[in-house]
């Protein structure tokens, strides 16, 4: 039964929770951690862990994307980021990462605004992308809406295996009387390559975008490190609520479709271990991590963390925020952890809650049993 609260005479909205309100409750068995299994597979790509690299300049790079892809799991790249506008983006990441040290501060926003306003360049799409596919692993290359049907044949052409178009809130079809929308439900369907699309954060959105025929679809918006949006705009879901009711939508779709399965993946508001395995129990087969990533010694934002947001040119809504280093990609992952608050060894530590809760894959961790506890008691 959804609960109702009373916000005033003229009108009512439903109670939410966020991961932080939520925990985890073990059953009676247990397991071996090592018999745990944290494999994932969408479409016809198999992956170790369940974890895509946000599409964010602070997180991804070429490289980076690379080195996660060797370690199990799918780096995104950001086709309207830094390396696709310039040749060399080094200069302007060191002069990012030696802003102003304040997360709010408007000085370095208009500074990024003015680094971002260099054009896009398709044949750095071309480049960019060919040296992942050159390493061997999955490529996967994201852009906006607003992007995607200037640029989507060049990112075709360059061979990508996954395509992300990912913005704050993605509708199955955005209407528009300035310029012509993206359907993307005809646009899904004459691609020759799965689509992950998002954000959404409710069952209605989530439902209408399952039908376009994405392989995937992301929940969350404005709950990220990196995003005010929230602030600037009012817009938030909290995301144990926004997993479960778009995991129930993934559940209905599976019934209209005839047993299509679209994946779940928590997108925004992930930034530790304990996030990751509440994702999962609420429903998620997935998590996008971009905070999380940044914190390696390896990511391109050197201990800072921004998103394409914090850059627009109108209505920036996300700052650069400091999250620091707290090892290599591979600590970070797979460990070993020498910190105790759920920033290294992500998915040690969730073999190990699953392997606590008696589960011995992430789809049957789904099913685990939660509890509502006030954040201060978990």
């Amino acid at each position: 039964m959804t609960q109702q609260i009373e916000i005033g005479r003229g009108k009512r909205g439903r109670q939410a929770f966020a991961l932080d309100d939520i925990a985890v409750v073990p059953t009676r068995r247990t397991r071996d951690p090592e018999d745990v299994s944290i494999g994932w597979q969408i479409d016809a790509f198999t992956f170790e862990m369940p974890v895509i690299g946000a599409p964010m300049d602070s997180v991804m790079s070429p490289d980076t994307a690379i080195a996660l892809g060797k370690l199990g799991g799918m780096g995104v790249l950001n086709l309207e980021g830094l390396w696709t506008r310039y040749e060399d983006p080094t200069p302007v990441i060191e002069e990012i990462a030696a802003f102003e040290p304040t997360n709010y501060s408007p000085s370095n926003t208009r500074r990024l605004q003015e680094i971002y306003s260099q054009p896009i360049q398709p044949e750095l799409i071309t480049e960019r992308l060919a040296q992942i596919r050159e390493a061997g692993v999955v490529v996967a290359g994201s852009l906006t809406p607003q992007h995607t049907r200037e640029y989507y044949e060049t990112v075709l052409a360059a061979g990508v295996d996954m395509f992300v178009i990912r913005g704050t809130t993605v509708s199955a079809e955005h209407v528009s009387q300035n310029r012509e929308p993206l359907d993307l439900k005809k646009f899904i369907y004459e691609l020759d390559v799965p689509v992950i699309v998002g954000g959404a954060a409710g069952y209605t959105p989530a439902l209408h975008l399952m039908r376009t025929g994405a392989a995937g679809v992301l929940v969350g918006f404005g709950g990220g490190a990196s995003s005010t949006t929230r602030r600037a705009m009012g817009i938030r879901v909290p995301m144990a609520t926004a997993i479960s009711d778009i995991a129930e939508a993934r559940r209905d779709y599976m019934d209209e479709s005839g047993g299509r399965y679209v994946h779940v993946i928590a997108d925004g508001g992930v930034g530790t271990s304990g996030d990751i395995v509440k994702a999962l129990a609420m429903g998620a087969d997935a998590v996008m991590l971009g905070a999380a990533l940044a914190r390696a010694t390896e990511a391109p934002g050197r201990g800072w963390h921004w998103g394409g947001e914090a850059a627009h040119a109108d209505m920036p809504r996300g700052d650069r925020t400091e999250v620091g280093t707290v090892g290599t990609l591979q600590e970070v992952l797979w460990g070993p952890s020498h910190h105790t608050n759920g920033t290294s060894n992500l998915m040690g530590a969730l073999k190990r809650a699953m392997a606590t809760s008696g589960y011995s894959d992430v789809k049957e961790f789904q099913k685990v049993e939660v509890l509502v506890a006030p954040t201060r008691e978990i």
